[in-house]
């Protein structure tokens, strides 16, 4: 199919039919991709429309830049090959699609004597393929049956009748236990071994009806021949197909094979649930979520999500059971929408599937938010704060030996990190080592400018250090007038004891406390955010440092050079006509014999 190329004020030129429309940005990137039954009618709907679109609809409209389409056949066409591209292509407006390329399969070999096994691959050329199972524990029940049931393989020898006429294979101890009949010796002929493997099959069906047939005829010959622990042992495999039989979930003995789909939504989310039914037994359950992109309808999701999970799970089934009308127009099936007996019963039971799901999302949201509050709230009894802190603000230094000092301040909201507010700073007015200092100076800035600014300021600030650092932060807030209006402590790292101003005994909050595990978080980001960018200013300041020790190179071109190709190896990369542009034709050479000897050295 060829795709054609239009420009945003070409959409009256589209056509009147079925087909895919992908939209690209201006770097010619693609955003998204929808389906239609009429490509002028639904593009020109997102540039016609926009007081009825939503903010994130029409962000995605300003990025649009070309318009592709691909005409088909029809409605149903076009949602296969949309469900294709979004799937190959991922784009950043279209909801999120995903093979579970991870769930395991039996597979059922090409081999001489097939084995089954489970595995995680599918290789068609390997053999037959069951599944994908979203459930391990059933699939290694039904692994676990057949294996119970039949005597097959599980040794990965190459039993053709060369190698076996030949001796080449001993049996191994399943032979001896009673699970293999040892065909690689020839004990076991391949016409009654497969017999075992089509019974089997039938099993992975899901037809439990012929092993039974087969299980109660075989136990009847060997009764009948007064061979009765062989009759026995036919008896407890009958059962054993008659217990995992009355374990699965029977729906009903009129419905054969169906497909169930329910969706259930949100602004934010969608669920949709997709039930396989099987001979009248549910044997695939399986709940997806959906983060919405845009303004999707449920349709639209469920057209989608029908398609996708079919493909996926590799059903066949021409009836196709939904809470919402679906018009897919579609020859292989037809979705419908039950209103009364078995079948609705079924929708239901998909549909509390899907609500459970919804049920399940916000509970581990509000989970997560309640463990916030809890922290807070006990953080604020254990320090006997007035208010809920909210807002936590902690500061740290960092020098080596007095070298490029600097300074951080992270930023925790509602117990958790905002890194958008982290700060780090270079110390301006101190000299040498002095972490009281520069600790003054730090604190002083940073709510010197959250005053200038009238931004809110924290419920709780938290120093790194004990009653030093402690007291020339507050030297700093009582410099701006705001001493005593924010609750202010320091965290000793040695004991982990918290310090208040004017109070010369620290305060030991048990070890195990969450309010006390906040506070060594906060403690901890500041010291990592300080350290990296000390390391990171070291390592430029070096850098700096080597090249202006170069003849004829000083700060000002140094500057000048990182400004244009901001690191050394952009330096270095760069060509003599660039350098020689910033610095000049004998500066530009002697940056170039540096780096040559550096190369050399």
């Amino acid at each position: 199919m060829e795709a054609i190329r239009f420009s945003t004020k070409d959409i009256l030129k589209l056509p009147d039919n079925p087909g895919v429309y992908r939209y690209y940005n201006a770097e010619n990137t693609l955003i998204y991709v929808g389906k239609a039954k009429s490509l002028k009618k639904r593009v020109s709907s997102y540039f016609n429309k926009s007081a009825q679109h939503s903010r994130k609809t029409i962000r995605m409209v300003s990025e649009i830049d070309s318009i592709e389409i691909v005409l088909v056949n029809s409605e149903f066409d076009a949602l296969l090959l949309e469900n294709n591209l979004i799937k190959q292509n991922q784009p950043k407006y279209n909801i999120l699609l995903k093979d579970d390329k991870t769930f395991p399969y039996l597979c059922v070999s090409n081999e001489r004597f097939p084995r089954i096994y489970s595995t995680r691959k599918l290789i068609p050329s390997l053999g037959r393929y069951f599944g994908p199972f979203t459930n391990v524990k059933a699939m290694n029940n039904v692994l676990k049956l057949i294996n119970s049931l039949f005597t097959l393989r599980t040794c990965r020898f190459d039993l053709s009748q060369e190698n076996i006429a030949k001796g080449k294979f001993k049996v191994c101890l399943e032979y001896h236990l009673g699970n293999c009949q040892g065909p690689c010796e020839g004990f076991q002929s391949e016409e009654d071994y497969l017999k075992d493997v089509d019974q089997a099959l039938n099993i992975l069906k899901g037809n439990l009806g012929l092993p039974k047939s087969y299980f109660k005829e075989r136990m009847q010959e060997a009764a009948a021949q007064l061979q009765f622990e062989k009759a026995q042992g036919f008896k407890e495999k009958l059962e054993l197909v008659d217990d995992f039989h009355s374990k699965s979930v029977i729906v009903s003995p009129k419905l054969t094979d169906v497909d169930v789909f329910t969706i259930v939504s949100d602004e934010k989310y969608a669920f949709v649930n997709y039930i396989r039914i099987k001979n009248g037994m549910i044997n695939l359950s399986k709940t997806n979520e959906i983060k919405k992109k845009l303004n999707e309808t449920d349709e639209e999701i469920l057209s989608l999500m029908l398609v996708d999970m079919r493909d996926r799970y590799q059903s066949i089934t021409k009836e196709i059971l939904t809470n919402k009308p679906l018009d897919l127009g579609s020859e292989t099936f037809q979705p419908v929408v039950p209103q009364i007996g078995d079948k609705r019963k079924l929708v239901e039971l998909s549909l509390k599937n899907s609500l459970f799901a919804k049920k399940e999302k916000y509970q581990s949201l509000d989970n997560v938010k309640d463990k916030g509050n809890r922290v807070l709230k006990q953080l604020q009894k254990d320090l006997q704060l007035k208010e809920l802190p909210v807002h936590i603000e902690c500061f740290d230094n960092s020098n080596i030996q007095g070298t490029n000092p600097v300074a951080s301040m992270v930023c925790f909201k509602m117990g958790r990190p905002s890194k958008k507010d982290y700060r780090h700073y270079k110390i301006k007015t101190v000299i040498g080592p002095d972490d009281f200092a520069s600790m003054t100076e730090v604190v002083g800035r940073r709510y010197k400018r959250l005053l200038e600014e009238k931004q809110p300021l924290p419920k709780l600030i938290v120093i790194d250090g004990g009653k030093g650092q402690l007291s020339a932060a507050c030297d700093a807030l009582k410099s701006l007038g705001i001493y005593g209006e924010i609750p202010i402590i320091g965290i000793a790292k040695r004991l982990e004891e918290i310090y208040f101003p004017e109070d010369s005994f620290p305060l030991h909050i048990d070890k195990k406390s969450e309010s006390l595990r906040l506070i060594q978080k906060l403690r901890d980001e500041a010291h990592r955010f300080a350290i990296t960018f000390h390391r990171d200013l070291r390592s430029k300041n070096s850098f700096n440092f080597e090249l202006e020790n170069v003849k004829g190179i000083g700060r000002f071109t140094v500057d000048k050079l990182l400004k244009e190709f901001r690191t050394m190896s952009g330096i270095e990369a760069a060509s003599f006509e660039e350098l020689s542009a910033i610095a000049g034709e004998s500066r530009a050479r002697r940056i170039q014999n540096f780096f040559q000897q550096k190369k050399e050295a």
